[in-house]
């Protein structure tokens, strides 16, 4: 991103005068899809593009929202932060409801964001908005709260404001991130470990499918809701308040109560799925990648088979990922029904891989695909 650029934009936009730069990065999950809002462990990090802000305090109560990203610009007074706008504003809104929601009155401001995360990708462009204008609020106000508080009032904005039952992963790791490593973070105590990314001559190349997709009219909640009925069936014999609770071979031994096949089938994959997060954190420790790469299939299958939350572009992108040697592992990343995938690459066969699979896609979608060699980065901030 060309800061001097995007200075000279929020310039002409609202004239010259001293102003502040925010960044928030965003964020690919490697292992551990939907087990987040399900009380899990999950294994994201940070990347180094995400959104930044720029922003000015104003003496009236007016708020500026624009954005190099979107056409859509509007002027609203301090106290007119309210549900019901279905624009990208909804995000930064919803963060601001949150602070005035302990109390602080809102400021006048002039904003203007700009992000080179592609938006619908599934790389958490909605939660980079929501943790920089956090980050940013944060220190206009002098609130002083912390970055895990920040992490939380973002996702209630989510939930919230927008309306998307998410879990807190997104967030937590756009927040939380640390250049070089990945958080091995469990959703339900918010308690992490880091674990650095030492890939020894191994890339990870997010592939953008450019099927868009949103999260608010997706299946998200939906998937959600059929955890959350899956739970209160098994409640019947074992105690739980989450499907990640259990093992898989007290599943196994508990999956008579679920009768319904499509809820035992949501079910399977949360359990698996949150035990290959506890293999494949070890596998990265003592950098086997083989077995790492491994597990990564093995997730995106049962995204597929039984949270049926892929789709043909996602499976497409991942079989043509899975054809060329020198590729370990390749699945899809975030919540699906379009988006991206993350394949675990040999580093000297990054450039064909890019070439072949985005060809072989093209011929069989009809999409072109964008392509990203992952560069780990550190998680929301101010820019000096």
């Amino acid at each position: 991103m060309d800061i001097k650029k995007l200075k000279e934009q929020f310039f002409n936009l609202y004239g010259k005068g001293d102003c502040k730069i925010y960044f928030a990065p965003g964020r690919v999950n490697l292992i551990g899809e939907h087990v987040d809002y399900n009380g899990g462990r999950v294994f994201p990090c940070a990347l180094s593009y995400g959104t930044y802000l720029i922003v000015r305090e104003r003496e009236d109560d007016s708020i500026f929202f624009a954005s190099e990203n979107f056409e859509y610009k509007i002027r609203i007074t301090t106290d007119q932060i309210l549900r019901g706008n279905d624009e990208w504003v909804k995000y930064p809104m919803g963060v601001i409801d949150q602070f005035q929601q302990k109390g602080v009155r809102a400021k006048g401001m002039e904003l203007l964001f700009a992000g080179n995360i592609p938006n619908g990708a599934g790389l958490s462009s909605s939660a980079s908005v929501e943790l920089v204008m956090a980050v940013a609020f944060n220190e206009l106000t002098q609130l002083n709260l912390n970055q895990v508080e920040l992490v939380k009032m973002s996702q209630r904005a989510e939930n919230e404001f927008v309306g998307v039952n998410c879990g807190i992963m997104d967030q937590f790791a756009i927040g939380m991130g640390v250049k070089n490593h990945a958080l091995a973070l469990n959703c339900d105590t918010l308690e992490y470990d880091l674990v650095p990314l030492d890939m020894d001559g191994y890339k990870l190349v997010i592939g953008n499918t450019n099927k868009q997709r949103g999260l608010a009219d997706s299946k998200y909640n939906e998937r959600r809701s059929e955890c959350d009925q899956a739970v209160e069936l098994l409640r019947k014999e074992k105690e739980i308040n989450f499907l990640c609770e259990l093992t898989e071979s007290e599943f196994e031994n508990l999956k008579h109560l679920i009768g319904d096949e499509t809820l035992l089938k949501r079910a399977k994959h949360v359990v698996s799925e949150h035990g290959r997060v506890t293999k494949a954190v070890l596998c990265l420790i003592d950098k086997d990648m083989v077995r790492f790469g491994q597990f990564m299939n093995a997730s995106h299958d049962s995204l597929r088979d039984d949270y049926e939350v892929t789709g043909v572009e996602l499976d497409t992108m991942v079989e043509e990922a899975r054809k060329i040697d020198g590729v370990l592992g390749s699945r899809m990343t975030g919540a699906g029904f379009g988006g991206c995938t993350v394949s675990l690459v040999k580093e000297e066969v990054v450039d064909s891989f890019i070439k072949t699979v985005g060809e072989n896609y093209k011929n069989k979608v009809g999409l072109d695909a964008d392509f990203y060699v992952a560069e780990i980065g550190d998680g929301a901030r101010r820019l000096e």
